[in-house]
């Protein structure tokens, strides 16, 4: 078998998994166990390879946690237009969610116009407590 079969491979397990656990973010180390949990074990540095690459191609987001030296990754689901909006967290829960009102826009354009910066609407996510934990 080759190496570019292998890594196909892989890379669709990998990735399948992502969308079959939509808007978790999960651990290069979840990941693997759940593989493996499902009967398709991958090694943790295969899995890691394929969760760069597939970050690399925006299908997948991967962020670190304050709390700890980790990353997380989660699938990009298209329909949601996750690259267009900006993103919720909660800092206690780890809670998640999409922030597409209008007032983003205007948000953005100020920061643009009054501070020079162009906001990155896929890679910013506002930190603070959900309803639950405040």
């Amino acid at each position: 078998m080759s190496n570019s079969t292998y890594n196909t491979k892989q890379k669709k397990l990998v990735l399948d998994l992502m969308q079959s656990n939509g808007q978790k973010q999960l651990t290069c180390d979840e990941i693997t166990y759940l593989l493996l949990k499902n009967g398709t074990p991958v090694g943790k540095t295969t899995v890691y390879r394929q969760l760069e690459k597939l970050a690399d191609d925006g299908v997948i987001r991967k962020f670190s946690s304050n709390s700890s030296k980790c990353f997380y990754y989660q699938y990009v689901d298209l329909d949601m237009k996750c690259n267009e909006h900006m993103h919720l967290r909660c800092i206690k829960c780890g809670k998640y969610e999409h922030l597409s009102c209008d007032f983003m826009k205007t948000f953005s354009e100020h920061i643009s116009l009054h501070h020079g910066f162009s906001v990155s609407n896929s890679q910013t996510e506002i930190m603070g407590f959900c309803v639950n934990c405040r």
